[in-house]
């Protein structure tokens, strides 16, 4: 009876040991798992662009470079002034892979023959009155926000894809205002002044004659003559149509 009783307990013991060392190895097991996990991870996050960096001392034309060598989709670009940034964006363009669209939005003062050559069936270019600050988005992954110091200011590389979205939506509102570089380039530089922006505007609105000229501190005769200068530039035959056509060339906002 004794022998029974102890080998029924050897048998109690073993299978305690064996539970308990299947319980050990499976706990190691999920430790293992846990640590391979963890530094998947952590090689993942050295890997990621930071959300958000400086160009520092990198030429803004070796980080614009560098952008526009990874399109594959599309490129948007935002020039406000003729300068460093706009050559080096001029330069990089040609850099640009022949399956990627361009879109180039620049303000009236930053249109130059140089932009107007590269013009051709992939890249399209636009004139926009709207307030800019000199962009680049790539494939709306990826984006370069020059900063505000001036020509040797630095650059802002923004991978974050909300803020690229954003980045690109405003840049999609301030396109679809634009007018096209041919018509603008085609327009009368009278046209393109403030003055006869303020006269459209006039016009528009349906001022008379003599208060749209004491508005603007001009003699009434000079008005009208204004007012015919333009007609004639817009090929108006009514003060209604030049308004019109006035919105057509992006000369007036809708």
């Amino acid at each position: 009876m004794p022998d029974a009783l102890t080998k029924k307990g050897d048998r109690v013991d073993d299978s305690a040991k064996a539970d308990h060392s299947a319980g050990l190895e499976q706990a190691l097991l999920q430790a293992s798992a846990l640590i391979d996990s963890t530094v998947l991870l952590h090689r993942q996050r050295l890997v990621l662009p930071t959300p958000v960096a400086r160009t520092g001392g990198v030429p803004i034309g070796d980080a614009l470079e560098s952008l526009i060598g990874r399109a594959r989709h599309t490129v948007c670009v935002a020039l406000t002034e003729t300068g460093e940034f706009a050559d080096a964006v001029l330069r990089s363009l040609a850099g640009i892979p022949e399956r990627a669209a361009i879109r180039v939005l620049c303000t009236a003062e930053s249109t130059d023959s140089a932009l107007s050559r590269l013009v051709d069936s992939r890249l399209e270019a636009r004139v926009s009155e709207s307030a800019l600050r000199e962009t680049l988005v790539v494939d709306g992954v990826a984006a370069l926000v020059r900063g505000a110091e001036g020509v040797g200011g630095q650059a802002a590389i923004v991978n974050d894809a909300a803020a690229v979205r954003a980045l690109e939506l405003l840049f999609a509102g301030a396109w679809s205002r634009g007018r096209k570089l041919t018509d603008h380039l085609q327009l009368s530089p009278r046209l393109r002044t403030e003055l006869a922006r303020n006269i459209l505007e006039r016009l528009r609105a349906g001022d008379t004659d003599e208060t749209a000229a004491r508005e603007l501190k001009v003699s009434l005769r000079t008005y009208r003559r204004y007012v015919a200068e333009i007609m004639r530039e817009l090929e108006a035959s009514s003060r209604f149509q030049a308004g019109v056509r006035a919105v057509e060339f992006g000369l007036l906002s809708e």
